[in-house]
C-alpha cells in the first residue's frame, strides 16, 4: 500500500487559500479605493439605483447650467429696465419744471436732456447677453430698435418721426392757423364756426358749447360737418355774460374758450367789448365777439393744439396700435341732427341721424368672434336691434382688447385697436355696415406707422399707412403672444420659467415715444406762442410719463422676470436637497465601509495564517509520524 504525496495546488486547502486571498485582493482594493467594485457585476443588486440616480444628477447639472445663464440674462435685463426707471424720472422732473428759455434751437435746456436720454434708452434696449438682444422677443440675433439717429431724423429713402410730426402739425394747424376751423359771420349779428371736413382726424373738434349771453341764440354744436352759431337778435349781452366753447384736440384733450362780455376799457384778455356807441350798435359787440373768438382760436391752435399735435404724432409713428374710421351718410329727413353713440343700429327712431337697419338675425364677426342681432332679449354674443351705435363699439372693444375705447364724435366713427394688422369685421348686411361709414368689407384698421396722407398737409383730410416710406423703429419679434413667453427654459423635470422682453412692450413704447417728442420738438425762439407752445407740452410729457392705473409700467415687467427668478431660486433649493439625498444612495449602493473592510480584512489574515499552519504541518507529515 502506497501513500500519495501532498499536492498543495490542486488541494482543496489550497483552493481555499487562494480564494481568501483574492477576498483580501479586493478588500485591499476596496479599502484602497472606497468602492465595492471596479466593475458593474461587483457592485450588487442595489447599482441599479445608483445608476438612475447618477441620471438624476445629470440632469441636475444640467439645469444649474441652465439656471445660471438665464440669471444672467434676467440680471442684465433687470439693470436695464432699471436703467429705463431712472430715465423716465430724470426727464419727467425735466418736463415739470417751470424754466421755458429757449436756445437758439428753439428748445429748453430739459428738452436738450431729453434728446440725450432718448439716445441713452435705444441704447439700454439693444442690450445684449452674449450674442442674444434681450429685447427682441424670439429674433435674438435681431437689433430690437433701430438707431436713434435714424428713428428721429430717417435715412436717404425713409422718412424719420421729425418728419412725421412737422407735416402732422401742419395738418392739424391747417392753411389758416386755426386748427382746421373755418369762422364766418354770416349775418352782422351772428357769428359761426364750423369744422372743415366732416371725419377729418385732424385739428380741433367743437365738442359743446354754453352760453349766458343776454337775449343770443346758440345753435349747435350739430351737423356735419359740426358748427355752432352765436346770433346776439340785436341785443347787447350784460356786462359778465359768457360764451364757452370747449374742443376735444387730437390727442384726446379737452381744452375752453371762455369769453366774457365786458364794457372796460381796456377790453380784459378773455373778454370781447359791448358796444358804447351812441346809439348803441349790438351789430359792433356781435363784430367784437366775432375778431375775440378769432384770437382765442388761433391762440388754442398754436399752443395747446401744437403741443397735441406733437403727441398725436408720436402715437402715429411709435404706437402699434391703429383705428379705422367710418364717416355715415347723414339722414336726409334729419340733416341738422349729428351722429352720436346713442344712434339705434336699427334706425328706426325718426330722431337718428342715420339708419343703419340692422334686423334680427343680421351678424358682425369681429376678430372671429361672431355678434348676432336678435329683436329682443339679447344675452351672450347677441345685440339688440334697439341697441345703439355705442353698445355696438362697445362690445367690438370687448373683443379687441383695445386700450382706447372706440368713439363716436365728429361726423365719424372711430373703431380703435391696439393690434392694426388683427383686426377684421365683417357682416351680413353690408348694407347696413355701409351706412356706418365703412363702404368697403372686411373692415381693416390703417397699418401703422400712420402718415398725412395727401399734399399740401394743411388740406390733408386722412391718416394713411406709412410703413413704405417711413423709418420702422422696433426691429425685433412682433408676434402674437405675450413678449414673457418669447424665452423660455426648463429648469426642472416638470417647471419652465419665462423671461422674455420686447422693447415694443406699451410701457416701454409709451416712455421712448414721450422722450422722442420732447427731445424732438422745437419752435421758433421768441416767436408769439414759442412759450405756450413748451409749456402745454412740457405739461403732456410729464403726464405721459406718470404711470396711470390699469396701464402696465416697467416695474410689472420687472416683476414677472423676478417671478421666474424666484421660481429658479425654489427649483435650485429643491435640487441641491435632491442632489444630496441621491449621493447618499449612490453610497450606499457602491461605496465600502473602511470599518467594514478593515474587519473583514483582519479575519481573513487570521483564516489564512491558520491554513498556511495547517499547510505547513501537512507538509511535514510522514508515514512514521502518521502511524
Amino acid at each position: 500500500m502506497s501513500i500519495s504525496s501532498i499536492n498543495y495546488s490542486s488541494s482543496v486547502l489550497g483552493a481555499q487559500i487562494r480564494n481568501i486571498n483574492q477576498q483580501l485582493t479586493d478588500l485591499s482594493t476596496q479599502l484602497s479605493t472606497g468602492k465595492l467594485s471596479q466593475n458593474y457585476s461587483g457592485m450588487g443588486t442595489n447599482e441599479g439605483f445608483a445608476i438612475a440616480g447618477r441620471t438624476q444628477l445629470s440632469n441636475i447639472a444640467a439645469y444649474t447650467d441652465t439656471i445660471t445663464n438665464v440669471n444672467v440674462s434676467i440680471n442684465l435685463a433687470n439693470t436695464a429696465l432699471q436703467s429705463l426707471t431712472t430715465i423716465r424720472t430724470n426727464t419727467q422732473t425735466g418736463s415739470a419744471s417751470t424754466a421755458q428759455d429757449l436756445n437758439v434751437n428753439g428748445q429748453t435746456v430739459a428738452q436738450n436732456t431729453a434728446a440725450a436720454q432718448f439716445g441713452s434708452m435705444v441704447g439700454v434696449l439693444n442690450t445684449q447677453s452674449g450674442n442674444r438682444y434681450l429685447f427682441s422677443g424670439t429674433a435674438v440675433s435681431t437689433q430690437p430698435v433701430a438707431d436713434a439717429g435714424d428713428i428721429i431724423n430717417g435715412t436717404t429713402t425713409q422718412a424719420g418721426f421729425k418728419t412725421v410730426m412737422a407735416e402732422r402739425q401742419a395738418a392739424d394747424l391747417g392753411a389758416n392757423g386755426m386748427g382746421r376751423l373755418v369762422q364766418t359771420q354770416p349775418t352782422p349779428s351772428s357769428v359761426q364756426v364750423s369744422e372743415d371736413v366732416a371725419g377729418s382726424p385732424f385739428g380741433l373738434k367743437i365738442k359743446a358749447v354754453s352760453s349766458t349771453l343776454t337775449g343770443a341764440t346758440v345753435t349747435g354744436p350739430s351737423g356735419s360737418p359740426v358748427s355752432f352759431s352765436v346770433d346776439l337778435n340785436g341785443v347787447n349781452p350784460n356786462n359778465g355774460d359768457k360764451l364757452s366753447v370747449q374742443f376735444t384736440l387730437p390727442d384726446g384733450t379737452t381744452e375752453q374758450i371762455d369769453l366774457t362780455a365786458s364794457s372796460a376799457t381796456p377790453t380784459p384778455v378773455g373778454s370781447f367789448a359791448i358796444d358804447a356807441s351812441t346809439p348803441v350798435n349790438p351789430n359792433n359787440t356781435a363784430a367784437n365777439l366775432n375778431t375775440a373768438l378769432n384770437t382765442a382760436i388761433q391762440k388754442l391752435a398754436n399752443t395747446s393744439l401744437v403741443a397735441a399735435s406733437a403727441m398725436t404724432a408720436g402715437d402715429n409713428f411709435f404706437n402699434t396700435a391703429s383705428s379705422a374710421i367710418g364717416t355715415p351718410k347723414t339722414n336726409q329727413a334729419v340733416p341738422s341732427a349729428p351722429i352720436s353713440g346713442a344712434t339705434a343700429l336699427s334706425g328706426t327712431s325718426p330722431s337718428d341721424s342715420i339708419s343703419p337697419g340692422f334686423v334680427a338675425g343680421d351678424t358682425i364677426n369681429v376678430n372671429g368672434t361672431t355678434l348676432t342681432f336678435v329683436a329682443s332679449g339679447a344675452t351672450g354674443n347677441q345685440l339688440n336691434v334697439t341697441d345703439s351705435i355705442q353698445t355696438l363699439l362697445g362690445r367690438i372693444d370687448q373683443i379687441t382688447g383695445t386700450s382706447k375705447p372706440s368713439t363716436v364724435h365728429g361726423g365719424s366713427i372711430t373703431i380703435n385697436t391696439d393690434d392694426a394688422a388683427s383686426l377684421n369685421i365683417t357682416t351680413s348686411n353690408t348694407g347696413a355696415l355701409s351706412a356706418l361709414g365703412f363702404s368697403s368689407t372686411p373692415v381693416t384698421a390703417t397699418q401703422p406707422p400712420l402718415r398725412v396722407g395727401s399734399s399740401p398737409a394743411s388740406s390733408a383730410t386722412t391718416l394713411v399707412n406709412g410703413s413704405a416710406n417711413t423709418v420702422k423703429w422696433y426691429l425685433g419679434n412682433d408676434g402674437p403672444g405675450s413678449p414673457r413667453s418669447t424665452a423660455m427654459a426648463r429648469v426642472d423635470d416638470a417647471v419652465t420659467v419665462q423671461y422674455g422682453a420686447q422693447a415694443n412692450e406699451d410701457a416701454i413704447r409709451r416712455q421712448l415715444q414721450a422722450i422722442a417728442v420732447f427731445g424732438t420738438f422745437s419752435t421758433t425762439p421768441g416767436g408769439q406762442y414759442s412759450g405756450g407752445q413748451v409749456s402745454a407740452l412740457s405739461l403732456r410729457v410729464t403726464q405721459a410719463l406718470t404711470q396711470q392705473p390699469g396701464q402696465q409700467r416697467i416695474e410689472d415687467i420687472q416683476t414677472d422676470i423676478a417671478m421666474a427668478q424666484n421660481t429658479m431660486k425654489d427649483a435650485t433649493t429643491r435640487q441641491t436637497q435632491a442632489k444630496a439625498q441621491l449621493q447618499t444612495i449612490i453610497d450606499q449602493a457602491e461605496s465600502a465601509s473602511p470599518d467594514q473592510v478593515a474587519s473583514e480584512i483582519l479575519a481573513l489574515q487570521n483564516a489564512l495564517q491558520a491554513s498556511y499552519q495547517v499547510t505547513s504541518n501537512l507538509a511535514q507529515l510522514s508515514l512514521v509520524k502518521f502511524l
